[in-house]
């Protein structure tokens, strides 16, 4: 895990269209966000490249804030375009080469008129971006020696109940219930099952299976999130000719699978070594799993052009010349 005493943390906060310091971001106590969890966020990387820092599918992880946000019937009356060019400002000021980025959109609290209650409409929309730099979300280590996770006991939550495809602060309730199980049974991370007893995703990464050389995830749907990661690891199989098949998986087929591994901002591209004590193929990452990290990390440095030359890195030092480019 990532050592909090090293961080770096960048001294301004976007906060409604300005800019203060770190100190300075706080809220009230009775916040409708703290009190009834209602808020959406992003989590995105911006990485160091030859050309200064780069951020990573930037413009589609600011319009997932966005359909997060009207899902739950927020407005934050800021446009993508805008939540865009204050994380290009705040990464430019805070002089990081490389950091993890969370923009936050949640329901305040009016200390002039103050409402308490469940309903959420009388509480203003607060937008805030933060920034600070974050190591490998697993450990250093995981990325090649990967990781021993465990099936959790808890469900994932359902389309009919939280809508999983919002990126909201709630969903992540279910989340820290299946990150401590794991954690507390010696594993360092949990897969999720459905409703169904199908897999679903792990406590904030989507997952994949590799078998015979195809690689199989479950589609987007009841209890997955739309992740960005997991988009882009489907375009660069297909580009490498590997097959990707999404379908409903078995918990059973996570045990007899050639390689498993997660997917996710923070986590990157997290090879899978056990799963309930099960070695995972060889026990340590496959080919197929390389390879992938192989061309992901190419792209976000920099190296190599996305596949079917997507704009995937926006570069901070270029950004102020309208210059959103392929990496």
């Amino acid at each position: 895990m990532a050592d909090v005493s090293t961080m770096k943390i960048a001294p301004k906060v976007w906060k409604n269209g300005e800019f203060i310091n770190w100190d300075d971001a706080r809220v009230h106590v009775m916040t409708h966000a703290i009190n009834y969890g209602s808020s959406v966020f992003e989590g995105i990387r911006a990485y160091e490249t030859e050309r200064g820092p780069a951020v990573f599918r930037l413009n589609d992880h600011m319009q997932r804030l966005l359909n997060s946000a009207k899902i739950y019937r927020m407005d934050p009356k800021f446009t993508r375009e805008q939540f865009c060019d204050a994380t290009v400002e705040l990464i430019r000021q805070s002089d990081l080469e490389h950091c993890y980025i969370r923009p936050l959109v949640f329901r305040g609290l009016d200390e002039a008129k103050p409402a308490f209650g469940v309903n959420p409409f009388p509480n203003p929309i607060e937008s805030y971006i933060a920034i600070w730099q974050w190591g490998k979300y697993l450990g250093e280590e995981a990325i090649e020696a990967g990781i021993d996770v465990c099936v959790s006991s808890w469900t994932r939550i359902t389309s009919n109940s939280m809508p999983a495809m919002a990126k909201a602060g709630a969903n992540y309730m279910n989340s820290q219930l299946i990150k401590m199980e794991a954690l507390l049974g010696g594993f360092s991370e949990g897969i999720a099952l459905d409703d169904r007893g199908m897999v679903s995703e792990g406590s904030g990464e989507n997952i994949f299976l590799v078998n015979g050389g195809k690689i199989y995830t479950p589609p987007l749907g009841a209890s997955v999130l739309p992740g960005i990661t997991r988009d882009s690891v489907i375009h660069i199989a297909r580009e490498l000719g590997i097959e990707v098949i999404e379908t409903t998986v078995q918990r059973a087929a996570l045990y007899l699978a050639d390689e498993v591994f997660f997917t996710g901002t923070a986590a990157e591209i997290t090879p899978i070594r056990s799963i309930d004590r099960i070695t995972v193929g060889p026990g340590k990452r496959g080919d197929v799993t390389k390879r992938l990290q192989e061309e992901f990390f190419k792209i976000i440095e920099a190296k190599r052009l996305a596949p079917n030359g997507a704009e995937w890195l926006t570069f901070v030092n270029e950004a102020g010349e309208k210059k959103t480019a392929v990496a």
